[in-house]
């Protein structure tokens, strides 16, 4: 495993993080996700990204059960707040910001998290009152540093143009090969500002890894099968024209030396941006060829083709 710097903050992450949104949150029996949460830091996964909104807590108190009596410096912990946890919760409020960390690590049995994250970016509370309280949280001790997921370019720039506050170290955009905006603004302003991509569905949602053939009927231990896994699911990536320009990857990927997933693993690290790409897992297996990208280099030849074969498909190319 390969570790990277995240952002300014000093702290060193694994170049594959563990996600806890569908493994630990009750998408997978407990038993089983805490055999994946065990086989990820078997393999050298340090990094561990979770949020309060995972099954309402659900994801935290198994995500405390699976790390329970390990050095709380063996691993990096991430979560975050945004999304309603009840009917009155929710936003990035400075009581809310306040009452959900408390909670937080609560239900993870911890004194701190690594990274503290805003969810989504709240239109109804002031920027100034988000991040004065995010710094009261990191003076507190309560977290090391703070993040952002899925936040416009220009309130990033606004939250970087305070002073007095804690500086954002991370940003947690949905990025792949099947969906490149982050390419657009986002990772450009973050590498000129000491912030770090921890990606989230670097895998396209299970289709990179071509488990879907065109034509053919949906694997029934998948994620587009499961009613408890598919939330939010992108229906447009299983067309047959998305799939069949997934399949014509496969072959790049050989010549690469890796699994399909591998390589669009690989993919999203070959930015220099991307400190991490966050994975999950239905079955402690699939942890074990994840790994396997890390690390890897890969002829610049074979990504260019790949992203010439998804942009015939009609995928957006980067910058557009």
């Amino acid at each position: 495993m390969k570790f990277r710097k995240l952002g300014d903050s000093g702290i060193e992450v694994s170049e594959i993080a563990f996600g806890s949104w569908l493994t630990t949150s009750g998408g997978v029996q407990k038993d089983q996700a805490i055999a994946c949460v065990h086989r990820a830091l078997d393999v050298g996964i340090t990094f561990i990204d979770t949020a309060n909104v995972y099954g309402r807590g659900v994801a935290e108190t198994v995500l405390a059960e699976a790390l329970g009596g390990l050095p709380r410096d063996s691993y990096v912990l991430a979560t975050k707040l945004f999304f309603p946890m009840s009917d009155t919760d929710r936003g990035l409020s400075r009581v809310q910001i306040h009452k959900q960390i408390d909670a937080s690590l609560a239900r993870l049995k911890v004194d701190h998290v690594d990274l503290y994250q805003c969810h989504r970016y709240d239109e109804a509370t002031p920027l100034e009152e988000t991040m004065q309280a995010l710094t009261e949280v990191v003076r507190s001790g309560k977290a090391r540093c703070i993040g952002f997921s899925e936040w416009p370019a220009d309130k990033i720039e606004a939250a970087l143009a305070m002073t007095g506050v804690a500086k954002f170290v991370s940003s947690q955009p949905q990025y792949s090969l099947l969906h490149r905006d982050p390419e657009q603004a986002v990772i450009p302003l973050c590498a000129r500002s000491g912030i770090s991509q921890i990606v989230w569905s670097p895998l396209g949602q299970g289709v990179l890894t071509g488990k879907y053939a065109p034509g053919a009927a949906v694997p029934s231990d998948s994620r587009a099968a499961s009613d408890t896994m598919n939330v939010a699911f992108r229906k447009q990536w299983m067309e047959p024209q998305v799939l069949e320009a997934v399949q014509k990857l496969t072959p790049l990927a050989r010549q690469a030396g890796l699994s399909l997933a591998q390589f669009a693993l690989a993919w999203v690290l070959r930015e220099p941006n991307v400190a991490a790409a966050i994975i999950g897992a239905s079955r402690p297996e699939q942890i074990d060829e994840n790994v396997g990208a890390s690390g890897r280099e890969v002829p610049a030849a074979l990504f260019s083709e790949a992203e010439k074969i998804l942009a015939q498909a009609g995928l957006a190319q980067a910058g557009t």
